[in-house]
């Protein structure tokens, strides 16, 4: 009954953007308010419960790559126009042409992160990452980089408890994790493939989830970068977004498949739950609730959409009667949960066509690189050595 009551999507906000939306950050301090920035320029402010903008801009005059909200609520948003610019959507009316402040650099910038506690925020130019102070006004910023690096930074995060650690992923296939206080690159890990989205587990900030072109999603423990705590498969094409839920134990993805992706970080490799629709083209950002209720996710296709969380739950008040018969179900469930038949009803997720063929076709690409490589094992050396497993494969080599 509960697969047959699962309806996920919930509802379409506002008119979308013109263009594709490729970039969502939500409010810290609000549980109803979140950015979003499109490849037109235009930066647009919703609120949830009424599923509307409350403010929007054109704040680019091209493709917004990074949104971010400041401690002081201020949105900040940069873009391919070499420019980073502040606004103040709660104290300014819509269509506000001029930023409360904003900067010029030399070349265009592909990520933005703001610091939890100070005035600073850190955006990614080039092969540089460079790090601004908002408070003294237009200034020369701090360069982060490293010598002989010319490959572009993709994705920045900082770490919202050890708040002077900032992580950034590159086109080098680079994992690496900054300290402020250094001005320096502490550690780092090649992976196989280049990351294209990072995310720091809010409970447990250690932990660091980064969304790469192999399909995967792999979550690290910072201090032990030699092999990844889980690797999560599902997705045939790469992962553009990834989001912790507020409870640090699951995950959401946006993908260039057209899928989003619900995901238990640590019980399971493989997605609880697939959301697509018919319409909805390749997602680039997805942000979980900070009541931990409903995903958002940006397509291409300029559509911002809200998704249950969990697929059958249903909002508003339930009756005592009503919560006895959930509770009931559920334990039920857990009970018969290993029958052969239950097992399958619970695992069987309806996927699009296109996405399950692209699944059979990587599956029997995998099971040709497996083949090829137990022959390599049993004609060469290489079968001397110790396996390595699923969770060291990806780590190519380790900066110290």
């Amino acid at each position: 009954m509960e697969r047959m009551f699962a309806q996920p999507f919930v509802a379409q906000l506002g008119r979308g953007h013109v263009d594709g939306v490729y970039t969502m950050t939500k409010d810290p301090k609000s549980l109803e308010r979140f950015a979003s920035g499109s490849g037109d320029g235009v930066v647009k402010v919703w609120d949830l419960p009424t599923r509307d903008e409350i403010w929007q801009t054109q704040a680019h005059e091209n493709l917004i790559k990074g949104t971010s909200w400041t401690k002081d609520r201020k949105l900040l948003s940069c873009g391919t126009d070499r420019t980073v610019k502040m606004w103040d959507p709660y104290n300014t009316v819509a269509g506000v042409k001029e930023p409360e402040q904003s900067w010029l650099g030399a070349t265009s910038f592909s990520a933005l992160s703001t610091h939890r506690q100070e005035t600073s925020f850190a955006v990614a130019a080039s092969s540089e990452i460079h790090v601004y102070d908002y408070s003294r006004g237009p200034q020369e910023p701090l360069k982060l980089s490293l010598t002989g690096s010319v490959d572009t930074i993709s994705a920045l995060a900082f770490n919202q408890s050890e708040t002077s650690i900032l992580a950034s992923c590159a086109n080098d296939h680079f994992l690496r994790f900054w300290d402020l206080r250094t001005h320096q690159a502490t550690t780092g890990a090649r992976l196989t493939l280049a990351g294209n989205t990072v995310a720091w587990n809010p409970i447990e900030p250690m932990n660091i989830a980064v969304g790469c072109e192999d399909h995967d999603i792999h979550i690290f423990d910072m201090r032990n970068l030699k092999r990844s705590l889980n690797t999560l498969k599902d997705h045939v094409a790469a992962v553009m977004c990834v989001d912790w839920s507020p409870t640090g134990q699951e995950l959401v993805s946006a993908s260039y498949d057209r899928t989003v992706r619900l995901w238990n970080a640590w019980k399971s490799g493989r997605s609880r739950d697939p959301y697509h629709t018919k319409r909805m083209q390749r997602v680039f950002s997805c942000v979980w609730t900070g009541d931990n209720t409903y995903v958002l996710s940006g397509s291409d296709d300029g559509n911002i959409r809200i998704w249950r969380s969990n697929a059958s739950d249903r909002s508003g008040i339930k009756s005592a009667r009503e919560r006895q018969s959930l509770e009931y179900n559920k334990a039920l469930k857990e009970r018969w949960k290993h029958m052969p038949e239950i097992r399958r009803i619970d695992r069987h997720r309806h996927v699009p066509k296109v996405v399950k063929k692209a699944n059979e076709i990587k599956g029997e690409e995998l099971k040709s690189l497996k083949r090829r490589e137990e022959n390599r094992r049993k004609h060469t050396r290489e079968g001397q050595k110790k396996r390595r497993s699923e969770r060291e494969k990806m780590v190519m080599e380790v900066e110290q």
